[in-house]
């Protein structure tokens, strides 16, 4: 099992899908990584060789933001938003959708369960 970035990546899928398992690699950078290394698209992650995976570990390691600093560098960005209190640090704060989406019927995923109120009746 090859382990890239501080990611198992899955031995049986191919190094342009397996290389998506990063954290901050979607397919387009995928792609990129593959074509600057030299490895054709419908190599499997079980076909490469060591040079092949310290390649594209450099590659990766040289040219791009993931797993932890990524996500490092997103949260410290949502913390300065907060600090500075404007408006969409405000909506991280409380937990409120933060781009303009509406919030009387939906947005059930950043609000969490309904709750109930007592006495409400129709």
């Amino acid at each position: 099992m090859a382990r890239i970035a501080g990611v198992n990546i899955p031995t049986n899928k191919r190094v342009v899908i397996a290389l998506q398992y990063i954290h901050g690699i979607g397919p387009k950078i995928a792609e990129d990584i593959c074509s600057s290394v030299k490895i054709p698209g419908d190599r499997r992650v079980n076909e490469l060789t060591d040079a092949e995976i310290i390649q594209i570990r450099e590659s990766i390691d040289q040219n791009h933001v993931v797993e932890g600093d990524l996500r490092r560098g997103v949260a410290m960005n949502i913390k300065r938003l907060m600090d500075l209190g404007n408006y969409r640090g405000l909506r991280h704060r409380r937990g409120l959708p933060v781009h303009g989406q509406r919030t009387h019927t939906n947005a059930r995923t950043r609000k969490g369960p309904a709750k109930p109120i007592a006495g409400k009746k129709k």
